[in-house]
């Protein structure tokens, strides 16, 4: 048995999912003290935060979401955690929705696998919710120097 084998998950049925987004089939976390309850937005921060340690992994959402998202940031409404993350989450599972920029030159197969991992290692270990998917679109590339700014005008 390899390791990508040990570490291998069924892929949830559409009924799995739908039970998680509609919250059903599903109880507090254990414990005879009281009843705990992770929000939505813990999970999405966890699961972005995550995303973003994997190498290759240039920033997350899509170029109207970035725009978007920089603009709100910088008068102090938007969260840069939750750009390019959704999540559903019930009270023992969670479905995860990623979108991507990856650097131009790396194997998106390979980035989409170590970031499935990541995010299931760390949602479920801080929250102690099961992610049930992890559901990755690459919607960019990024190349070096994009971020520069283009040549000086020539006309003053």
């Amino acid at each position: 048995m390899t390791e990508a084998d040990k570490t291998a998950r069924p892929t949830p049925s559409a009924a799995q999912i739908r039970k998680v987004a509609e919250g059903e089939d599903s109880a507090p976390l254990p414990s005879h003290l009281g009843q705990t309850t992770i929000g939505e937005g813990v999970v999405t921060k966890v699961a972005g935060l995550a995303a973003r340690e994997v190498p290759g992994v240039h920033e997350l959402g899509s170029g109207a979401a970035r725009a978007v998202g920089s603009v709100t940031q910088r008068v102090g409404l938007g969260d840069a955690f939750n750009q390019g993350v959704s999540v559903e989450s019930g009270e023992k599972e969670a479905v995860v929705d990623l979108t991507l920029v990856i650097d131009y030159g790396e194997s998106i197969p390979r980035i989409a696998d170590a970031v499935r991992s990541q995010v299931i290692k760390r949602v479920e270990g801080i929250t102690g919710l099961t992610v049930i998917a992890v559901n990755i679109t690459v919607n960019d590339l990024y190349f070096p120097g994009d971020d520069e700014p283009g040549d000086a005008p020539r006309v003053a």
